[in-house]
């Protein structure tokens, strides 16, 4: 078995919880910078192609040096429901109106990533279908002013007030949820770094 801190990661992401998930995997993980990108994409795309897609889009934005031992992570995730994506609310309505749009309903987490090794792009996809309860009105906006989940896919964090008192159950990788398929991510890292 590699030693796991012979590679270095880099992760270019702001999200809290890819960095803690990560770390816990571990693997050294530095935080890097990548130009912001304009989270637009084709149409056509559905469901998992679309994280996918972005998720490739910001690996290509990071313009830093990249050595033999050092894995590139970029990642995005979406909320879908009825085959619709949900984007992160613009606001506190915004957040309110998306979790009573998913209160006592099945919707979808997909979460794409891509490892950049060596100039190459290695990349995945995980699904996962999350059950809420009915969620009343009051509970709603308790959960959204207390928390205010606006940097976050469908408005809501599974790991927060709303996924321990809401979610009746989850179909597939809780981590997915929380914005990254550990064990998938760990795996692949895994067969990269098995050619080193």
């Amino acid at each position: 078995m590699n030693d796991l801190t012979d590679i270095q990661l880099l992760l270019a992401s702001q999200s809290p919880r890819r960095r803690a998930l990560l770390k816990e995997l571990g693997f050294p993980v530095q935080i890097v910078s990548s130009p912001g990108i304009e989270e637009i994409y084709p149409e056509f795309l559905q469901g998992g192609e679309i994280p996918v897609y972005l998720a490739q889009l910001k690996s290509s934005a990071y313009t830093g040096e990249l050595d033999n031992r050092s894995i590139l992570i970029t990642a995005d995730t979406i909320v879908c429901i009825d085959n619709q994506v949900i984007g992160k609310p613009e606001g506190r309505s915004s957040a309110i109106d998306m979790l009573a749009q998913l209160s006592g309903r099945k919707h979808q987490v997909f979460t794409g990533v891509c490892l950049k090794y060596r100039n190459n792009c290695h990349l995945l996809c995980e699904e996962t279908s999350v059950y809420f309860r009915t969620l009343t009105m009051e509970e709603i906006i308790y959960y959204v002013d207390r928390y205010k989940p606006y940097d976050k896919a469908g408005g809501y964090g599974v790991q927060e007030w709303i996924g321990y008192t809401g979610v009746e159950r989850i179909e597939g990788s809780y981590f997915n949820v929380m914005g990254l398929p550990t064990h998938r991510v760990y795996a692949k890292i895994r067969e990269l770094i098995s050619n080193f």
